[in-house]
Protein backbone atom coordinates (compact mmCIF):
# COMPACT_ATOMS: atom_id res chain seq x y z
CA UNK A 1 0.00 0.00 0.00
CA UNK A 2 3.00 2.71 0.59
CA UNK A 3 4.41 1.76 -2.87
CA UNK A 4 0.84 2.68 -4.28
CA UNK A 5 0.22 5.46 -2.40
CA UNK A 6 3.76 6.85 -3.62
CA UNK A 7 3.30 5.98 -6.85
CA UNK A 8 -0.20 8.09 -6.54
CA UNK A 9 1.32 10.78 -5.13
CA UNK A 10 3.76 11.59 -7.42
CA UNK A 11 1.27 11.00 -10.40
CA UNK A 12 -0.59 13.69 -9.09
CA UNK A 13 2.35 16.05 -8.86
CA UNK A 14 3.28 15.24 -12.54
CA UNK A 15 -0.69 15.94 -13.47
CA UNK A 16 -0.35 19.07 -11.63
CA UNK A 17 3.24 19.55 -13.23
CA UNK A 18 1.54 19.11 -17.08
CA UNK A 19 -1.44 20.86 -16.27
CA UNK A 20 1.05 23.74 -15.88
CA UNK A 21 2.39 23.22 -19.30
CA UNK A 22 -1.02 23.28 -20.84
CA UNK A 23 -2.71 26.63 -22.43
CA UNK A 24 -1.05 29.14 -25.22
CA UNK A 25 0.42 31.35 -22.80
CA UNK A 26 1.90 28.79 -20.34
CA UNK A 27 5.73 29.07 -18.84
CA UNK A 28 8.22 26.84 -17.89
CA UNK A 29 7.78 27.28 -14.21
CA UNK A 30 4.52 29.10 -11.96
CA UNK A 31 5.58 32.63 -11.06
CA UNK A 32 5.29 33.67 -7.81
CA UNK A 33 3.38 36.96 -7.26
CA UNK A 34 4.32 39.20 -4.26
CA UNK A 35 2.84 42.34 -3.50
CA UNK A 36 3.22 44.83 -6.00
CA UNK A 37 5.77 47.68 -5.66
CA UNK A 38 5.09 51.00 -5.06
CA UNK A 39 3.71 53.39 -8.10
CA UNK A 40 2.88 49.97 -9.97
CA UNK A 41 -0.31 48.15 -11.07
CA UNK A 42 -1.89 45.96 -8.43
CA UNK A 43 -0.92 42.82 -8.70
CA UNK A 44 2.11 42.78 -11.38
CA UNK A 45 5.45 42.05 -9.72
CA UNK A 46 8.04 44.59 -11.28
CA UNK A 47 10.85 41.88 -12.05
CA UNK A 48 13.48 44.76 -13.30
CA UNK A 49 14.00 48.19 -13.18
CA UNK A 50 15.62 50.30 -16.65
CA UNK A 51 16.57 53.70 -17.71
CA UNK A 52 15.41 55.82 -20.49
CA UNK A 53 11.51 55.46 -22.14
CA UNK A 54 9.53 53.19 -20.30
CA UNK A 55 6.21 51.27 -21.13
CA UNK A 56 4.01 49.16 -19.18
CA UNK A 57 2.55 49.25 -15.73
CA UNK A 58 -0.67 50.00 -16.23
CA UNK A 59 -3.53 51.01 -14.15
CA UNK A 60 -6.18 47.94 -13.82
CA UNK A 61 -9.87 48.00 -13.49
CA UNK A 62 -12.91 46.10 -13.74
CA UNK A 63 -16.61 46.80 -13.93
CA UNK A 64 -19.74 45.17 -15.55
CA UNK A 65 -18.04 42.91 -16.92
CA UNK A 66 -15.35 44.55 -18.71
CA UNK A 67 -11.98 44.95 -17.50
CA UNK A 68 -9.86 47.65 -18.52
CA UNK A 69 -5.82 48.67 -18.67
CA UNK A 70 -4.16 51.91 -18.93
CA UNK A 71 -1.01 52.40 -20.42
CA UNK A 72 1.21 55.83 -20.65
CA UNK A 73 2.44 56.53 -23.79
CA UNK A 74 5.86 57.57 -23.69
CA UNK A 75 6.46 59.82 -27.02
CA UNK A 76 7.73 57.93 -29.87
CA UNK A 77 6.90 54.64 -29.02
CA UNK A 78 5.29 52.65 -31.58
CA UNK A 79 3.24 49.64 -30.77
CA UNK A 80 1.19 46.72 -32.97
CA UNK A 81 -1.46 44.81 -31.28
CA UNK A 82 -2.39 41.26 -32.22
CA UNK A 83 -5.24 39.24 -30.65
CA UNK A 84 -4.88 35.88 -30.75
CA UNK A 85 -6.60 32.34 -29.22
CA UNK A 86 -4.67 32.95 -26.16
CA UNK A 87 -5.71 36.86 -25.29
CA UNK A 88 -3.71 40.16 -26.70
CA UNK A 89 -0.30 40.55 -27.47
CA UNK A 90 1.38 43.98 -27.59
CA UNK A 91 4.82 44.62 -29.39
CA UNK A 92 6.35 47.70 -28.42
CA UNK A 93 9.29 49.78 -30.08
CA UNK A 94 10.94 52.97 -29.36
CA UNK A 95 10.87 52.28 -25.33
CA UNK A 96 11.85 49.61 -22.64
CA UNK A 97 9.00 47.02 -21.42
CA UNK A 98 9.16 47.52 -17.82
CA UNK A 99 9.17 43.19 -17.23
CA UNK A 100 6.34 41.99 -15.11
CA UNK A 101 4.24 38.97 -14.49
CA UNK A 102 1.17 37.78 -12.48
CA UNK A 103 -1.71 35.54 -12.73
CA UNK A 104 -5.34 36.44 -12.34
CA UNK A 105 -5.55 39.83 -11.84
CA UNK A 106 -9.04 40.32 -13.26
CA UNK A 107 -12.71 38.48 -14.72
CA UNK A 108 -10.82 39.01 -18.16
CA UNK A 109 -7.31 39.01 -17.14
CA UNK A 110 -5.99 35.70 -16.49
CA UNK A 111 -2.20 36.83 -17.10
CA UNK A 112 -0.01 40.07 -17.75
CA UNK A 113 3.13 38.96 -18.76
CA UNK A 114 6.09 41.45 -19.53
CA UNK A 115 9.19 41.67 -21.33
CA UNK A 116 11.59 41.72 -24.22
CA UNK A 117 10.07 44.30 -26.28
CA UNK A 118 6.17 42.65 -25.63
CA UNK A 119 3.35 42.33 -23.65
CA UNK A 120 1.06 39.71 -23.40
CA UNK A 121 -2.50 40.30 -21.69
CA UNK A 122 -3.83 36.24 -21.12
CA UNK A 123 -8.03 36.10 -21.53
CA UNK A 124 -10.33 33.40 -20.64
CA UNK A 125 -11.91 33.33 -24.50
CA UNK A 126 -10.41 33.93 -28.11
CA UNK A 127 -10.02 37.34 -29.25
CA UNK A 128 -10.32 38.11 -33.08
CA UNK A 129 -9.30 41.04 -35.49
CA UNK A 130 -12.61 43.03 -34.20
CA UNK A 131 -14.00 40.77 -31.18
CA UNK A 132 -13.66 39.97 -27.80
CA UNK A 133 -11.30 43.76 -26.98
CA UNK A 134 -11.37 47.25 -28.22
CA UNK A 135 -8.18 49.48 -28.24
CA UNK A 136 -8.25 53.43 -28.11
CA UNK A 137 -6.25 56.34 -27.50
CA UNK A 138 -6.77 59.13 -25.16
CA UNK A 139 -5.05 62.42 -24.48
CA UNK A 140 -5.51 63.00 -20.05
CA UNK A 141 -5.07 66.57 -18.09
CA UNK A 142 -1.47 65.97 -17.77
CA UNK A 143 -1.48 66.30 -21.97
CA UNK A 144 -0.23 62.96 -22.05
CA UNK A 145 -1.61 60.41 -24.44
CA UNK A 146 -2.51 57.08 -23.16
CA UNK A 147 -3.64 53.62 -24.79
CA UNK A 148 -6.99 51.99 -23.23
CA UNK A 149 -7.43 48.33 -23.85
CA UNK A 150 -10.97 47.37 -22.83
CA UNK A 151 -11.57 42.96 -22.64
CA UNK A 152 -14.66 41.15 -22.46
CA UNK A 153 -16.48 38.56 -24.30
CA UNK A 154 -19.13 40.74 -25.26
CA UNK A 155 -16.37 43.39 -26.04
CA UNK A 156 -16.83 44.63 -29.89
CA UNK A 157 -15.12 47.02 -32.03
CA UNK A 158 -11.12 46.15 -31.99
CA UNK A 159 -8.73 48.99 -32.84
CA UNK A 160 -10.77 52.23 -33.32
CA UNK A 161 -9.38 55.38 -35.91
CA UNK A 162 -7.91 56.93 -32.64
CA UNK A 163 -5.53 54.08 -32.45
CA UNK A 164 -1.72 54.97 -34.05
CA UNK A 165 -0.73 51.02 -33.85
CA UNK A 166 -1.27 48.69 -36.21
CA UNK A 167 -3.16 45.90 -36.10
CA UNK A 168 -2.23 42.50 -37.19
CA UNK A 169 -3.88 38.75 -36.90
CA UNK A 170 -2.35 36.17 -35.26
CA UNK A 171 -1.98 34.07 -38.28
CA UNK A 172 0.72 31.62 -39.55
CA UNK A 173 3.72 32.97 -41.30
CA UNK A 174 1.85 32.69 -43.80
CA UNK A 175 1.48 35.60 -45.74
CA UNK A 176 -1.95 34.32 -47.26
CA UNK A 177 -3.24 33.79 -44.22
CA UNK A 178 -2.76 37.43 -43.24
CA UNK A 179 -4.13 38.34 -46.33
CA UNK A 180 -7.25 36.35 -45.92
CA UNK A 181 -8.10 38.16 -42.94
CA UNK A 182 -7.66 41.31 -43.70
CA UNK A 183 -8.69 41.33 -47.49
CA UNK A 184 -11.61 43.84 -48.62
CA UNK A 185 -15.13 42.83 -47.94
CA UNK A 186 -16.76 42.14 -51.42
CA UNK A 187 -19.25 44.61 -52.83
CA UNK A 188 -21.65 41.81 -53.01
CA UNK A 189 -21.23 40.73 -49.07
CA UNK A 190 -23.54 43.62 -48.16
CA UNK A 191 -24.15 42.13 -44.60
CA UNK A 192 -20.61 42.21 -43.49
CA UNK A 193 -20.23 45.48 -42.27
CA UNK A 194 -23.75 44.66 -40.20
CA UNK A 195 -22.29 44.26 -36.25
CA UNK A 196 -24.72 41.12 -35.84
CA UNK A 197 -24.44 40.02 -39.25
CA UNK A 198 -21.11 39.62 -39.21
CA UNK A 199 -21.38 36.15 -36.33
CA UNK A 200 -22.20 34.09 -39.51
CA UNK A 201 -21.57 33.22 -42.23
CA UNK A 202 -22.11 35.07 -45.68
CA UNK A 203 -25.07 32.89 -47.20
CA UNK A 204 -26.72 32.82 -43.38
CA UNK A 205 -27.47 36.37 -43.58
CA UNK A 206 -29.15 36.59 -47.23
CA UNK A 207 -32.65 37.87 -46.80
CA UNK A 208 -35.37 35.34 -48.44
CA UNK A 209 -37.62 37.11 -50.83
CA UNK A 210 -39.21 34.23 -52.69
CA UNK A 211 -39.71 33.95 -56.44
CA UNK A 212 -36.56 35.90 -57.15
CA UNK A 213 -33.83 33.70 -57.79
CA UNK A 214 -32.55 33.46 -61.63
CA UNK A 215 -34.93 30.10 -63.00
CA UNK A 216 -32.54 26.92 -63.74
CA UNK A 217 -31.47 26.59 -67.07
CA UNK A 218 -33.39 23.72 -69.54
CA UNK A 219 -31.73 20.80 -68.94
CA UNK A 220 -29.61 19.65 -72.02
CA UNK A 221 -31.59 17.27 -74.01
CA UNK A 222 -31.00 13.06 -73.61
CA UNK A 223 -27.52 14.30 -70.89
CA UNK A 224 -26.38 12.04 -68.65
CA UNK A 225 -24.78 14.05 -66.05
CA UNK A 226 -23.54 10.73 -63.89
CA UNK A 227 -21.25 10.39 -66.91
CA UNK A 228 -18.42 12.23 -68.03
CA UNK A 229 -18.15 13.81 -71.14
CA UNK A 230 -16.59 12.46 -74.29
CA UNK A 231 -13.01 14.02 -74.79
CA UNK A 232 -12.91 12.68 -78.34
CA UNK A 233 -15.18 11.52 -81.26
CA UNK A 234 -16.44 10.89 -84.54
CA UNK A 235 -19.22 12.38 -86.24
CA UNK A 236 -20.74 9.22 -88.25
CA UNK A 237 -20.79 9.60 -91.72
CA UNK A 238 -17.92 10.43 -94.78
CA UNK A 239 -16.08 13.24 -94.98
CA UNK A 240 -16.20 15.09 -98.34
CA UNK A 241 -14.27 17.56 -99.95
CA UNK A 242 -13.99 20.95 -99.15
CA UNK A 243 -16.26 20.62 -96.10
CA UNK A 244 -16.07 23.31 -93.42
CA UNK A 245 -17.67 24.58 -90.37
CA UNK A 246 -19.18 27.98 -89.39
CA UNK A 247 -19.06 30.13 -86.60
CA UNK A 248 -20.59 28.43 -83.29
CA UNK A 249 -24.19 29.60 -82.66
CA UNK A 250 -24.66 30.83 -79.11
CA UNK A 251 -27.22 30.69 -76.60
CA UNK A 252 -27.58 32.21 -73.41
CA UNK A 253 -29.21 30.95 -69.64
CA UNK A 254 -28.88 31.80 -66.16
CA UNK A 255 -25.30 30.80 -65.03
CA UNK A 256 -24.67 28.66 -68.83
CA UNK A 257 -23.33 29.66 -71.61
CA UNK A 258 -24.35 26.99 -74.79
CA UNK A 259 -22.21 26.53 -77.95
CA UNK A 260 -23.38 24.66 -80.63
CA UNK A 261 -20.89 23.74 -83.48
CA UNK A 262 -22.59 22.09 -87.06
CA UNK A 263 -20.07 19.80 -87.78
CA UNK A 264 -20.46 17.99 -91.17
CA UNK A 265 -20.26 14.14 -91.64
CA UNK A 266 -16.83 12.35 -90.54
CA UNK A 267 -15.72 15.53 -88.98
CA UNK A 268 -13.09 13.73 -85.82
CA UNK A 269 -12.87 16.16 -82.61
CA UNK A 270 -11.25 16.64 -79.55
CA UNK A 271 -11.64 18.68 -76.14
CA UNK A 272 -8.94 19.71 -74.49
CA UNK A 273 -9.79 21.01 -71.26
CA UNK A 274 -7.14 23.82 -69.64
CA UNK A 275 -6.48 27.07 -67.15
CA UNK A 276 -7.82 29.04 -70.01
CA UNK A 277 -10.90 27.46 -70.74
CA UNK A 278 -11.40 24.61 -73.78
CA UNK A 279 -9.93 24.08 -77.09
CA UNK A 280 -12.03 21.98 -79.37
CA UNK A 281 -9.71 20.49 -82.32
CA UNK A 282 -11.37 19.48 -85.72
CA UNK A 283 -10.37 17.02 -87.85
CA UNK A 284 -10.82 16.89 -91.41
CA UNK A 285 -13.00 20.44 -91.92
CA UNK A 286 -11.52 23.87 -93.19
CA UNK A 287 -12.97 27.30 -92.25
CA UNK A 288 -14.51 28.46 -95.49
CA UNK A 289 -15.86 31.91 -95.08
CA UNK A 290 -17.02 31.50 -90.88
CA UNK A 291 -16.36 34.59 -88.97
CA UNK A 292 -13.06 33.83 -86.93
CA UNK A 293 -12.92 35.16 -83.94
CA UNK A 294 -15.75 37.03 -81.13
CA UNK A 295 -14.63 39.25 -78.07
CA UNK A 296 -17.07 39.24 -74.22
CA UNK A 297 -19.47 36.37 -75.78
CA UNK A 298 -21.20 36.03 -72.49
CA UNK A 299 -19.97 35.77 -68.89
CA UNK A 300 -19.21 32.28 -68.91
CA UNK A 301 -17.53 33.00 -72.49
CA UNK A 302 -15.29 35.73 -72.42
CA UNK A 303 -14.09 35.04 -76.22
CA UNK A 304 -13.26 32.49 -78.96
CA UNK A 305 -11.32 31.95 -81.90
CA UNK A 306 -11.17 29.76 -84.80
CA UNK A 307 -6.91 29.01 -86.09
CA UNK A 308 -6.25 26.87 -89.14
CA UNK A 309 -4.07 23.98 -88.31
CA UNK A 310 -2.28 20.91 -90.37
CA UNK A 311 -5.08 18.64 -89.63
CA UNK A 312 -8.07 21.02 -89.74
CA UNK A 313 -9.56 24.12 -87.23
CA UNK A 314 -9.32 24.57 -83.47
CA UNK A 315 -11.90 26.27 -81.92
CA UNK A 316 -10.54 27.88 -78.58
CA UNK A 317 -12.67 29.21 -75.74
CA UNK A 318 -11.33 31.57 -73.46
CA UNK A 319 -13.93 30.96 -70.19
CA UNK A 320 -14.05 32.72 -66.57
CA UNK A 321 -12.62 30.06 -64.93
CA UNK A 322 -10.50 26.99 -65.86
CA UNK A 323 -12.21 23.53 -66.77
CA UNK A 324 -11.10 19.94 -66.38
CA UNK A 325 -11.83 16.64 -67.94
CA UNK A 326 -15.21 16.66 -65.56
CA UNK A 327 -15.77 20.38 -64.51
CA UNK A 328 -16.61 23.72 -65.79
CA UNK A 329 -18.77 22.25 -68.92
CA UNK A 330 -20.26 19.16 -70.27
CA UNK A 331 -21.01 18.58 -74.12
CA UNK A 332 -23.10 16.33 -76.14
CA UNK A 333 -23.61 15.09 -79.82
CA UNK A 334 -27.27 16.05 -81.10
CA UNK A 335 -28.41 14.96 -84.79
CA UNK A 336 -28.99 17.58 -86.89
CA UNK A 337 -32.03 20.00 -86.51
CA UNK A 338 -31.90 20.03 -90.39
CA UNK A 339 -30.23 19.39 -92.76
CA UNK A 340 -27.06 16.58 -92.73
CA UNK A 341 -25.05 18.67 -89.88
CA UNK A 342 -24.49 17.05 -86.72
CA UNK A 343 -24.56 19.21 -83.80
CA UNK A 344 -21.90 19.05 -81.40
CA UNK A 345 -23.25 20.86 -78.12
CA UNK A 346 -20.90 22.41 -75.38
CA UNK A 347 -22.64 23.67 -72.13
CA UNK A 348 -20.35 26.22 -70.49
CA UNK A 349 -20.43 26.97 -66.38
CA UNK A 350 -17.76 27.55 -64.12
CA UNK A 351 -20.39 26.29 -61.56
CA UNK A 352 -20.64 22.90 -63.16
CA UNK A 353 -19.01 20.20 -61.08
CA UNK A 354 -17.71 16.85 -61.10
CA UNK A 355 -21.34 14.75 -60.94
CA UNK A 356 -19.98 11.47 -61.64
CA UNK A 357 -20.23 8.91 -59.28
CA UNK A 358 -17.26 8.00 -56.98
CA UNK A 359 -15.31 4.63 -57.35
CA UNK A 360 -15.02 2.19 -54.45
CA UNK A 361 -11.66 2.75 -54.11
CA UNK A 362 -12.16 6.69 -54.29
CA UNK A 363 -14.97 6.57 -51.96
CA UNK A 364 -12.54 5.07 -49.34
CA UNK A 365 -10.90 6.80 -46.28
CA UNK A 366 -7.39 6.06 -45.56
CA UNK A 367 -7.01 4.62 -41.91
CA UNK A 368 -6.16 7.18 -39.39
CA UNK A 369 -3.93 5.69 -36.43
CA UNK A 370 -4.52 6.45 -32.68
CA UNK A 371 -3.00 9.07 -31.06
CA UNK A 372 -1.46 9.65 -27.94
CA UNK A 373 -3.95 9.94 -25.14
CA UNK A 374 -3.60 13.68 -23.20
CA UNK A 375 -1.70 12.97 -20.66
CA UNK A 376 -3.76 15.03 -18.06
CA UNK A 377 -6.17 12.81 -18.13
CA UNK A 378 -5.07 10.10 -16.54
CA UNK A 379 -2.11 10.36 -13.70
CA UNK A 380 -1.10 7.36 -13.72
CA UNK A 381 -0.70 6.76 -17.20
CA UNK A 382 2.70 8.95 -17.27
CA UNK A 383 4.13 6.63 -14.74
CA UNK A 384 3.58 3.41 -17.22
CA UNK A 385 3.01 2.81 -20.81
CA UNK A 386 1.21 5.31 -22.92
CA UNK A 387 -2.36 4.82 -23.55
CA UNK A 388 -3.58 5.74 -27.22
CA UNK A 389 -6.91 6.69 -28.31
CA UNK A 390 -8.54 7.18 -31.57
CA UNK A 391 -8.58 11.11 -32.37
CA UNK A 392 -12.05 12.91 -31.82
CA UNK A 393 -13.30 15.11 -34.65
CA UNK A 394 -16.47 17.63 -33.62
CA UNK A 395 -18.63 17.82 -37.35
CA UNK A 396 -21.20 20.17 -37.09
CA UNK A 397 -24.24 20.87 -39.37
CA UNK A 398 -25.30 24.38 -39.99
CA UNK A 399 -28.62 25.21 -38.87
CA UNK A 400 -31.24 23.09 -37.32
CA UNK A 401 -34.81 22.65 -36.28
CA UNK A 402 -36.96 26.10 -36.67
CA UNK A 403 -33.45 27.41 -38.71
CA UNK A 404 -33.65 26.03 -42.19
CA UNK A 405 -30.60 27.82 -43.04
CA UNK A 406 -30.49 29.35 -46.73
CA UNK A 407 -33.32 28.04 -48.77
CA UNK A 408 -33.29 27.83 -52.41
CA UNK A 409 -32.95 24.56 -54.41
CA UNK A 410 -32.29 23.08 -50.87
CA UNK A 411 -33.00 23.65 -47.20
CA UNK A 412 -29.79 24.13 -45.82
CA UNK A 413 -30.17 22.23 -42.58
CA UNK A 414 -31.46 19.40 -44.53
CA UNK A 415 -28.11 18.99 -46.68
CA UNK A 416 -25.80 20.26 -43.88
CA UNK A 417 -27.22 17.07 -41.42
CA UNK A 418 -27.22 15.01 -44.70
CA UNK A 419 -23.17 15.56 -45.31
CA UNK A 420 -22.52 15.37 -41.90
CA UNK A 421 -23.61 11.92 -41.63
CA UNK A 422 -22.22 10.86 -44.74
CA UNK A 423 -18.45 12.40 -43.56
CA UNK A 424 -19.17 11.07 -39.77
CA UNK A 425 -19.73 7.77 -40.97
CA UNK A 426 -16.06 8.12 -43.27
CA UNK A 427 -14.50 9.20 -40.51
CA UNK A 428 -15.47 6.30 -38.50
CA UNK A 429 -14.89 4.06 -40.48
CA UNK A 430 -11.43 5.29 -40.70
CA UNK A 431 -11.02 5.00 -36.85
CA UNK A 432 -11.66 8.54 -35.96
CA UNK A 433 -14.04 9.30 -32.93
CA UNK A 434 -16.24 11.36 -34.79
CA UNK A 435 -19.23 13.23 -33.33
CA UNK A 436 -21.93 15.32 -34.37
CA UNK A 437 -23.47 18.72 -32.61
CA UNK A 438 -27.05 17.54 -33.89
CA UNK A 439 -28.11 14.12 -34.89
CA UNK A 440 -31.51 15.10 -35.71
CA UNK A 441 -33.36 18.55 -37.11
CA UNK A 442 -33.00 20.77 -34.47
CA UNK A 443 -31.17 23.71 -32.65
CA UNK A 444 -29.33 23.20 -29.59
CA UNK A 445 -30.55 27.08 -28.10
CA UNK A 446 -33.63 28.92 -29.34
CA UNK A 447 -31.30 31.68 -28.68
CA UNK A 448 -28.97 32.04 -31.96
CA UNK A 449 -25.91 33.44 -30.26
CA UNK A 450 -26.07 30.98 -27.62
CA UNK A 451 -27.02 27.87 -30.06
CA UNK A 452 -23.54 28.70 -32.09
CA UNK A 453 -21.53 29.03 -28.17
CA UNK A 454 -23.02 25.53 -27.77
CA UNK A 455 -21.43 24.26 -30.59
CA UNK A 456 -18.46 26.22 -30.70
CA UNK A 457 -17.84 24.60 -27.17
CA UNK A 458 -18.43 20.88 -27.99
CA UNK A 459 -14.94 20.75 -28.60
CA UNK A 460 -13.82 19.63 -25.26
CA UNK A 461 -10.33 19.09 -23.91
CA UNK A 462 -9.20 16.25 -26.19
CA UNK A 463 -11.23 17.01 -29.45
CA UNK A 464 -8.63 17.73 -32.02
CA UNK A 465 -10.73 19.98 -34.58
CA UNK A 466 -13.87 21.42 -35.09
CA UNK A 467 -15.59 21.63 -38.56
CA UNK A 468 -19.15 23.54 -39.32
CA UNK A 469 -20.84 22.25 -42.93
CA UNK A 470 -22.89 25.13 -44.60
CA UNK A 471 -24.60 26.00 -47.51
CA UNK A 472 -24.04 29.15 -49.35
CA UNK A 473 -26.06 32.07 -51.18
CA UNK A 474 -26.43 35.14 -51.96
CA UNK A 475 -28.97 38.28 -52.52
CA UNK A 476 -31.34 37.53 -55.99
CA UNK A 477 -29.45 40.78 -57.59
CA UNK A 478 -25.56 38.86 -57.49
CA UNK A 479 -26.77 35.45 -57.34
CA UNK A 480 -24.92 34.75 -60.83
CA UNK A 481 -21.79 35.91 -58.98
CA UNK A 482 -22.13 33.28 -56.80
CA UNK A 483 -20.93 29.71 -56.77
CA UNK A 484 -18.06 27.15 -55.86
CA UNK A 485 -16.86 26.53 -52.11
CA UNK A 486 -14.63 28.27 -49.67
CA UNK A 487 -13.64 27.70 -46.86
CA UNK A 488 -14.06 30.21 -43.76
CA UNK A 489 -11.36 30.45 -40.77
CA UNK A 490 -10.38 32.74 -37.62
CA UNK A 491 -7.22 33.58 -35.40
CA UNK A 492 -8.97 31.17 -32.90
CA UNK A 493 -6.39 29.09 -32.59
CA UNK A 494 -2.45 28.86 -34.32
CA UNK A 495 -3.78 25.78 -36.83
CA UNK A 496 -6.77 27.38 -38.01
CA UNK A 497 -6.00 28.19 -41.08
CA UNK A 498 -4.01 24.95 -42.03
CA UNK A 499 -6.99 23.09 -41.32
CA UNK A 500 -9.35 25.45 -43.79
CA UNK A 501 -6.68 24.88 -46.07
CA UNK A 502 -6.60 21.22 -45.73
CA UNK A 503 -10.41 21.28 -45.99
CA UNK A 504 -10.39 23.64 -48.83
CA UNK A 505 -8.01 20.91 -50.59
CA UNK A 506 -10.04 18.35 -49.93
CA UNK A 507 -13.03 19.15 -51.04
CA UNK A 508 -12.06 21.04 -54.50
CA UNK A 509 -9.68 17.80 -55.51
CA UNK A 510 -12.87 15.11 -54.88
CA UNK A 511 -15.44 17.59 -56.14
CA UNK A 512 -13.81 19.63 -59.20
CA UNK A 513 -16.27 22.65 -57.77
CA UNK A 514 -14.67 26.25 -58.16
CA UNK A 515 -12.37 27.36 -56.04
CA UNK A 516 -13.53 30.12 -54.15
CA UNK A 517 -10.33 29.71 -51.64
CA UNK A 518 -9.94 30.52 -47.68
CA UNK A 519 -11.59 33.33 -46.21
CA UNK A 520 -11.31 35.22 -43.56
CA UNK A 521 -12.80 38.71 -43.38
CA UNK A 522 -16.04 38.08 -41.45
CA UNK A 523 -15.61 37.19 -37.35
CA UNK A 524 -17.57 34.14 -37.10
CA UNK A 525 -18.84 33.17 -33.87
CA UNK A 526 -19.15 29.55 -34.30
CA UNK A 527 -14.91 29.71 -35.04
CA UNK A 528 -13.58 32.24 -32.84
CA UNK A 529 -15.83 31.02 -29.43
CA UNK A 530 -13.99 27.56 -30.38
CA UNK A 531 -10.34 26.79 -28.50
CA UNK A 532 -9.09 24.54 -30.96
CA UNK A 533 -8.56 24.39 -34.56
CA UNK A 534 -11.94 25.05 -36.78
CA UNK A 535 -13.00 25.75 -39.79
CA UNK A 536 -16.48 26.55 -41.47
CA UNK A 537 -16.71 25.07 -45.24
CA UNK A 538 -19.53 26.31 -47.90
CA UNK A 539 -20.18 23.34 -49.83
CA UNK A 540 -22.12 25.42 -52.85
CA UNK A 541 -24.53 28.29 -53.18
CA UNK A 542 -28.22 27.25 -53.02
CA UNK A 543 -28.90 30.69 -55.04
CA UNK A 544 -27.27 29.94 -58.26
CA UNK A 545 -29.17 28.03 -60.71
CA UNK A 546 -26.20 26.10 -61.66
CA UNK A 547 -24.46 25.59 -58.24
CA UNK A 548 -28.05 25.13 -56.72
CA UNK A 549 -28.51 21.77 -58.90
CA UNK A 550 -24.90 20.46 -57.82
CA UNK A 551 -27.04 20.45 -54.15
CA UNK A 552 -29.53 18.04 -55.65
CA UNK A 553 -27.40 15.61 -56.83
CA UNK A 554 -26.16 12.71 -54.59
CA UNK A 555 -23.36 12.20 -56.50
CA UNK A 556 -22.28 15.74 -55.54
CA UNK A 557 -22.98 15.31 -51.76
CA UNK A 558 -20.96 12.13 -51.74
CA UNK A 559 -18.24 13.86 -53.29
CA UNK A 560 -18.42 16.58 -50.88
CA UNK A 561 -18.38 14.46 -47.96
CA UNK A 562 -15.96 12.34 -49.24
CA UNK A 563 -13.39 15.72 -49.56
CA UNK A 564 -14.20 17.40 -46.24
CA UNK A 565 -13.63 13.45 -44.61
CA UNK A 566 -9.93 13.25 -46.63
CA UNK A 567 -9.15 17.22 -45.42
CA UNK A 568 -9.58 15.98 -41.66
CA UNK A 569 -7.55 12.87 -42.44
CA UNK A 570 -4.93 14.86 -44.01
CA UNK A 571 -5.20 17.35 -41.38
CA UNK A 572 -4.78 14.67 -38.61
CA UNK A 573 -1.75 12.46 -39.95
CA UNK A 574 0.14 16.31 -40.47
CA UNK A 575 -0.61 17.55 -37.23
CA UNK A 576 -2.76 20.00 -38.00
CA UNK A 577 -5.10 19.68 -35.24
CA UNK A 578 -5.25 20.37 -31.02
CA UNK A 579 -2.33 18.25 -30.04
CA UNK A 580 -0.20 19.80 -33.41
CA UNK A 581 1.05 15.92 -33.17
CA UNK A 582 0.89 13.77 -36.12
CA UNK A 583 -1.92 11.10 -35.61
CA UNK A 584 0.02 7.52 -35.19
CA UNK A 585 3.17 9.48 -34.02
CA UNK A 586 5.57 7.22 -31.78
CA UNK A 587 2.45 4.72 -31.88
CA UNK A 588 4.64 2.17 -32.72
CA UNK A 589 5.37 1.72 -28.61
CA UNK A 590 2.19 1.69 -27.79
CA UNK A 591 1.01 -1.98 -26.07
Amino acid sequence: MKRIATYLSSALLLGSWAAAQTGSLSRSTPVQVQPAASGFASGIEPLAQARGAMFGNPRISSANGVTKLVFDLPAGMTYTLVPTFGGLRLDVGGARVVPASALRLAENLTEYRAGTGQIVMGTPFPLSLSDGWRATEATVASGNRVLIVELGSQMRGGAVSSVSGRVLAAAPADARAQASLQAPVPATDHAASSEHANDLPPGDSVKRVPGTLPPAPAAMTDTDTSRPSTLVGRIPGILQAGASVSAPRVGKSPGVTRMVLDLPPGTGYRIVPNTLGLRVELVGVGLGDARTSEQDTSSEVRAWRYERTGEGVNLTIVTGAPTTSRSGWRSQVLPPSSGNLMRLVLDISPAMANLTPLTSKERLIGSVPPMRANSGVSGLALLSSPSYVRPRVVIDPGHGGRDPGAVGTIIEKQVTLDVAKRVRDLLVAAGVDAVLTRETDRELHPDKNTDLQMRAQMGTPGTQMFVSIHVNATEASTALKGYGVETWWNPNHARSYDLASTLQRGMVRTTGAFDRGIKGYRSLSVLRNSRIPAALVEIGFTSHPIDGLNLTDNNYLERVAVGIASGVRDALLTGVSASGQPAGAASTTAP
